[in-house]
């Protein structure tokens, strides 16, 4: 049961960063800069009802996993799960306070779709090493 809803977890966070890769960060150089800080508190608020139960669960999923059975693919998830919270809360954190304080420019919004190629890959890699590890 554990490893399904670790599926689920995974599935969601993989879904979800692929939906921002190519279609939410992308439209942002499409916004005015006020408009887009009008959105934008209202986006991460919305957005933060899927993505903190999503990320908490994929991270307490992965330790006791690790907690279980310290296998090779369950530690590399882990690992790989822990550098995704790296990444988010020393680049994108602040990235999205910047758009909030109106402080972006077109390069910004540029740098941000082309840095988050990295967590889009790290969360692809974390679904398939779940989808192989699931067992029915």
């Amino acid at each position: 049961m554990l490893d399904l809803f670790r599926l689920l977890c995974d599935f969601g966070l993989v879904v979800l960063i692929w939906m921002v890769q190519l279609i939410i960060y992308p439209s942002f150089k499409y916004y005015s800069s006020e408009n887009l800080t009008t959105w934008h508190k209202l986006y991460t608020i919305r957005v933060a009802y899927v993505v903190i139960p999503l990320m908490f669960g994929q991270l307490g999923l992965a330790i006791t996993q690790v907690s279980i059975d310290a296998s090779y693919l369950s530690v590399l998830s882990l690992v790989l799960v822990l550098l995704i919270w790296a990444h988010t809360f020393l680049f994108f954190a602040p990235s999205h306070g910047k758009i909030a304080a109106n402080n972006i420019t077109k390069d910004f919004i540029q740098k941000i779709v082309r840095i988050n190629w990295w967590r889009t890959f790290l969360w692809s890699i974390v679904f398939l090493l779940s989808f192989t590890q699931f067992q029915l």
